[in-house]
């Protein structure tokens, strides 16, 4: 059986994950990329270096994101959040690439019973030599789908 989730179940499931499928626009043709993210209160903080990704986005500023939980063809979930690309400046993207850092560790901890050393260092690289964008989707729709037998 295929059932619509309803907003608060897609939040759920964007809300216990970090990693998605970010797809977007680039020179007429779409891109789906892995990424990491975090999801805070109706919008998703993401991270990325500089690169083809980032200059799609500054294009073409309408993204969506894809999150699964799969057990088997028969049972999974899957959520789709649209939106809007917003770049972050300096102390903006300071600021929310903490809370980033802090609330990707913070799923991984309850998921997978593990702590992670090396994502104290996200905060470093706003102020460090190599380039890092900070940016957030701003959802405009929610939607999702679970099926299970």
């Amino acid at each position: 059986m295929i059932k619509i989730l309803n907003i608060e179940e897609c939040e759920l499931i964007l809300s216990r994950n970090y990693i998605g499928h970010l797809a977007y626009v680039y020179q007429g043709k779409p891109f789906v990329v892995p990424i990491t993210y975090f999801y805070s209160t109706d919008r998703i903080i993401c991270y990325s270096g500089d690169g083809h990704k980032i200059n799609a986005l500054r294009q073409h500023k309408s993204v969506a994101l894809e999150v699964s939980e799969i057990n088997t063809i028969t049972n999974w979930k899957s959520v789709v959040a649209h939106g809007d690309f917003i770049e972050l400046e300096r102390s903006s993207a300071k600021a929310l690439l903490h809370e980033f850092s802090l609330g990707v560790k913070d799923v991984i901890l309850r998921k997978e019973l593990r702590d992670l050393d090396f994502i104290s260092e996200f905060s470093a690289k706003i102020d460090s030599e190599e380039t890092a964008v900070v940016f957030v989707i701003d959802i405009t729709e929610l939607t999702g789908k679970l099926r299970h037998d």
